[in-house]
């Protein structure tokens, strides 16, 4: 979640720059720097902190240039100093950079192997330091930029100023946002229309895999293949104070595309990517080595978000978990063991029946916990130790971006409770951080399934009833993607474990009956497989979510087969949950409902 914004000017850019950044506050940092060209040479002012400190420092050591590139930043590789601080640069170009690259080891031994080494910890340094090798063999920087984007895995939001090149910016977009802004006499570039709120309302926003070559005369677009491509202007509505639906039809759909972005965002805060480890931020008051039990509590996708934090748990760091409904754990009143935690998941940490089984539970002598997205809340304020899940604001009511935060950050604390108490080594701990570490990029390449997606809704639509399988973990993601086609659509559906459908739910199964599958390959996935086969000797109709190697072994009578890459099964069901975002969410729009406010819900549940 680090803010971009470029400038094209017709005067000095470094203050306009600045107070762009600050328009982007909201999504989170911790250093920020801007880069302007004086006299064609490439020029920056970095600092630590907050934007004031960087203003500071530019009101003593001002930059004059007409063009420029800023960045707010969220440390995942290397920490928030001012030497890692972006934009990062060589004597030919500088960088900002939005995302995780993945390969960026593997980019700087090739890089040292010519001599280029790097100055700092960061994952970023690599691709100027790439840029640069190509300039310097003789590509002209729009070639330079082609050939590296070529080269890199992962996630990512990208923006380059050259030397010498004081009419041009370079942007790339794969995964993360960027808009260009367009003006009369300038070009503007950011993360969202609120940064370029104050210059220009006339937007176009790139799509993911383009990138963009910005003059004053205006922009050339070209997509993931190199072809030159149109995107449409339109006029934006935001403001500085306004969150916006950027191209999306709803905010639903915005926050669905922004989870690449949000779960790097949140699991910079848990990890050392460089390190391939777990690395908690806060001081915790108990220690994982010592707990009895850990006792869980939340409320609707939160609980969910829980439940596969369960297995997560008792998997890989070998500690006992109960997960309840935070509306019947607070009346339950259930003994609770000594040297136990509490941990209390919440979106807004304001939701009353979960701040009832946390007040219960603190008078209980137990170790409270928070997983929230509002530091300030409630419930934060009531925890002993507060882990957060910094996706930003989340507009539509039915939970995307937050439930993957919720998830990642989830993953991060199991791992680490599974290293403090032995049942982790290092080895098996660095594979499990390269599988987290991997996941911006699998939810990008699973949101190309879209189009795939459509038609899926457009036929589920006509049900009245769905029923979602799964097992293990995946139990907890089918009772999820029931609740979302519920709570937008108003289908009925129902999530239930695969184990258990003959067991009554296959009572149900006619032809008429959709019956959404969720089984990527995993050692569970025979088990369902034999399930869904139950449900297609009765005539019901089977979507089934997988990867490649699972649709290898899924058989015969199978309707649609919505395929998601195949990554390790730790964070399968984080990646899991995209397709079921993705068919409730067009299913909705099919059905013609207020996908962002369905009717009788709210965002922030605060009474009974």
């Amino acid at each position: 979640m680090c803010g971009i914004v470029g400038i094209i000017g017709t005067a000095p850019v470094a203050p306009r720059l600045v107070d762009a950044l600050k328009r982007l506050e909201y999504r989170g940092y911790d250093s920020a720097g801007v880069a302007t060209l004086e006299g064609g040479n490439i020029a920056r002012r970095r600092a630590e902190g907050k934007l004031g400190n960087l203003a500071q420092k530019l009101s003593f050591e001002p930059l004059e240039g007409r063009i420029g590139i800023g960045h707010t930043r969220w440390a995942t590789h290397g920490a928030p100093t001012e030497a890692n601080a972006h934009p990062h640069a060589t004597e030919r170009v500088a960088v900002v950079h939005n995302g995780i690259i993945e390969n960026f080891r593997e980019l700087l031994a090739d890089l040292a192997r010519d001599g280029y080494l790097p100055k700092t910890q960061t994952d970023t340094e690599s691709v100027a330091l790439w840029v640069s090798r190509e300039l310097d063999r003789g590509l002209d920087p729009e070639m330079a930029v082609g050939r590296t984007l070529r080269v890199l895995r992962g996630a990512f939001a990208l923006a380059f100023l050259f030397k010498g090149e004081d009419t041009m910016l370079i942007a790339a977009r794969r995964g993360a946002p960027l808009a260009i802004g367009y003006g009369d006499t300038e070009m503007y570039l950011g993360s969202d229309a609120m940064a370029l709120a104050p210059f220009t309302s006339r937007l176009s926003y790139l799509q993911d895999g383009d990138w963009a070559v910005l003059t004053p005369r205006g922009v050339t677009i070209r997509d993931g293949q190199d072809g030159i491509v149109q995107r449409e202007q339109q006029v934006s509505a935001a403001s500085a104070l306004m969150v916006d639906k950027g191209n999306h039809r709803h905010f639903m759909a915005k926050e669905i595309y922004e989870q690449p972005e949000t779960i790097s965002h949140t699991l910079s805060h848990y990890l050392d990517m460089g390190a391939e480890r777990v690395a908690l931020r806060e001081t915790l008051p108990f220690d994982f080595a010592r707990l009895s039990r850990l006792t869980m509590s939340a409320c609707g996708t939160a609980y969910f978000a829980g439940s596969i934090a369960k297995y997560w748990f008792e998997k890989l760091a070998r500690l006992p978990v109960d997960i309840d409904v935070a509306s019947e754990f607070r009346y339950r009143e259930p003994p609770l063991q000594a040297d136990g935690l509490s941990l209390f998941i919440s979106q807004s940490g304001e939701t009353a029946d979960t701040l009832a089984a946390l007040r219960y539970c603190a008078g209980q002598g137990q170790h409270v916990a928070s997983l929230v997205n509002v530091r300030e809340s409630t419930i934060a304020r009531e925890s002993q130790v507060v882990f957060p899940t910094l996706c930003g604001p989340e507009i539509g009511v039915a939970s995307t971006k937050a439930l993957t935060a919720q998830l990642s950050a989830l993953a991060s604390l199991a791992l680490a409770a599974g290293v403090a108490r032995g049942a982790i080594g290092p080895e098996a701990e660095a594979e499990l951080v390269r599988a987290l570490i991997s996941l911006p990029s699998a939810v990008s390449k699973a949101l190309k399934s879209e189009g795939q997606i459509v038609e899926i809704a457009k036929s589920l639509s006509k049900a009245k009833d769905v029923l979602y399988l799964g097992r293990g973990p995946m139990y907890p993601v089918a009772m999820e993607g029931a609740l979302k086609l519920k709570e937008i659509s108003y289908i009925h559906a129902e999530g239930y474990a695969a184990g258990e459908l003959k067991h009554g739910p296959i009572a149900l199964v006619d032809e008429s009956m959709p019956v959404i599958v969720v089984a990527p390959s995993d050692p569970l996935m025979e088990k369902t497989l034999s399930n869904m086969q139950e449900v297609a000797a009765r005539g019901g109709r089977i979507i089934l979510i997988t990867d490649e190697d699972g649709a290898a072994q899924a058989g015969h009578g199978i309707a649609d087969i919505i395929l998601i890459p195949k990554v390790s099964s730790f964070v399968a069901p984080i990646l899991a949950t995209i397709p079921v975002q993705l068919l409730a969410y067009h299913t909705a729009v099919f059905m013609g409902t207020d996908v962002d406010q369905p009717r009788n819900l709210a965002k922030s549940v605060t009474v009974e």
